[in-house]
């Protein structure tokens, strides 16, 4: 087989802990991000860019902030959706204030807004952890949203109560607005998605990550080496909300074009992104992006794909079977593969590099 390790020597400490050791596998990640970057683009039809792909990249973004939280530190968080609302606000009111800067510049400023309020409501992790912190992060989601809605100085007292997307261009090209095409949107939403994801890697990679890692495994035992807790979580908290608060901004900017807080950054959105963690892995970068995947795909696969194929559902079963699935595949994985997907993938890349011989 083609994907082998022999003859493929490391003879440093940095090579060895590469975030991909092996030839064929910086090959398969450059291949991936050439069909995303050119494929996607030029192939795919506007509903499978709006529909498909730019859900996944938010979703994807949301995923690896909660999954560097939960996964990597071992702090339940149920606020996700209220920090990814607070980026959406955030940037709203940034571009409404200093509409000359460019808006990109205000998705990632928007994150730094969402971090400063994680860090606020991750103070109690250092008293309380499992179930009761994972109530205090609920009762941040259910505080933002409240403050979202009974607010009007957050969306610049619309009457609608919604954040309304302005255009904004890029070396001349519509990025946001009416006037935005979904290929341009995907493009500026997976350069972001792609640079972040690169970030998170060397972050989890290096000794930051293995300070959280550490806290994880026994936070008692890593006090005694020497980490330091609080702002070992704190960070933790400031990263995850961070992501989020991006992924929020995306959201409302690069996929719905405005939207109200009560939709989009409801309870509901929170839960969501966690089955995303624990379906595709929790401790695992891939693993956020096969349960974005997985999960931000199947409404679309079930609503339209299913009956393309002959076979009649109603939106209404679609929605229903949705739920139905997710439920029964989340207790599969927690009782049979903790891990989630991004097991299944280890153990089948195993298999690739030992075939035809039994390990």
């Amino acid at each position: 087989m083609f994907y082998r390790e022999a003859g493929q020597y490391k003879t440093t400490y940095k090579a060895d802990m590469a975030v991909f050791p092996l030839v064929q596998d910086r090959i398969g990640i450059i291949a991936i991000l050439a069909i995303a970057f050119i494929g996607v683009p030029l192939l795919a039809s506007e509903f499978i860019i709006l529909s498909v792909m730019v859900p996944f990249l938010v979703f994807a973004l949301a995923a690896i902030g909660l999954n560097i939280l939960t996964g990597y530190t071992g702090l339940i968080s149920l606020g996700t959706g209220a920090f990814m609302g607070v980026g959406a606000y955030a940037c709203y009111k940034l571009t409404t204030i200093f509409p000359g800067v460019n808006i990109i510049v205000w998705i990632i400023v928007s994150g730094f807004f969402s971090a400063a309020i994680g860090v606020v409501f991750g103070l109690p992790s250092l008293r309380i952890k499992g179930f009761y912190l994972a109530v205090a992060t609920l009762a941040a989601q259910f505080f933002l949203q409240w403050c979202f809605v009974r607010i009007p100085w957050l969306y610049n007292y619309n009457a609608s109560g919604a954040i309304e997307v302005p255009e904004r261009t890029l070396f001349g090209i519509a990025i946001t607005g009416a006037r935005a095409t979904p290929e341009v949107r995907y493009l500026v939403l997976l350069s972001i998605v792609v640079v972040l994801a690169w970030l998170a890697s060397n972050l989890v990679h290096g000794r930051i990550g293995r300070s959280w890692m550490a806290v994880r495994d026994m936070d008692i035992a890593a006090e005694l080496m020497g980490i330091r807790l609080l702002p070992t979580k704190l960070l933790a908290f400031a990263v995850s909300s961070f992501y989020c608060g991006v992924a929020g901004a995306c959201m409302m900017f690069l996929w719905y074009g405005g939207g109200e807080a009560n939709d989009a950054f409801n309870v509901n959105q929170s839960f969501n992104v966690l089955f995303m963690v624990i379906i595709g892995g929790l401790g695992s970068l891939i693993g956020s992006f096969f349960g974005a995947f997985f999960i931000s795909t199947l409404p679309t696969i079930l609503k339209f794909g299913v009956p393309a194929i002959g076979i009649p559902l109603t939106g209404a079963f679609a929605e229903h079977l949705t739920h139905v699935m997710v439920g029964a595949l989340i207790i599969f994985f927690l009782i049979v593969e903790p891990h989630g997907l991004a097991r299944l993938w280890q153990i089948a890349k195993q298999k690739l590099r030992v075939w035809p011989f039994p390990y």
